[in-house]
């Protein structure tokens, strides 16, 4: 019996038997995969909190005041941006992939700077979204 026989468990050198990260050099585009997949399940659980926001409403001006003070909390605005963080990257991203599925952007050269124009937009966007809350948009 060949030592190519053999399962990989049970061979001289444990190896991975499918491709993992630990493999892989780590290129923006990967990031930008996974980070989608993970956008999406933040935003998933971001929409219990909006849940319970329209639920608070509905309770009356008690319950909602209750939760505006949470969501007033650093927690609470960490959480809120985290979440328009979340929301802006995914749609961004979803419009790239969007791009992509209408056949156009497949060249690497324009794959890499449509995923380095939807980082930069992220955070503009999410950090204009987030001055114009705290300041009202005056300058």
């Amino acid at each position: 019996m060949d030592e190519r026989d053999t399962p990989v468990s049970t061979s001289k050198h444990a190896r991975p038997l499918s491709p993992h990260l630990q493999v892989y050099r780590w290129q923006i585009t990967m990031v930008m995969s996974i980070l989608h997949r993970a956008t999406g399940v933040a935003l998933a659980v971001g929409a219990f909190l909006v849940a319970a926001w329209l639920v608070a409403v509905a309770g009356g001006a008690e319950s909602y005041a209750g939760f505006t003070a949470l969501l007033n909390t650093l927690v609470g605005k960490v959480a809120l941006a985290g979440f328009s963080a979340c929301l802006i990257y995914h749609l961004l991203n979803g419009l790239r992939h969007l791009w992509w599925d209408m056949g156009h952007g497949y060249e690497i050269p324009k794959v890499y700077a449509t995923g380095w124009t939807v980082w930069v937009l992220t955070i503009a966007l999410t950090a204009g979204l987030w001055f114009v809350a705290f300041t009202g948009g005056a300058a």
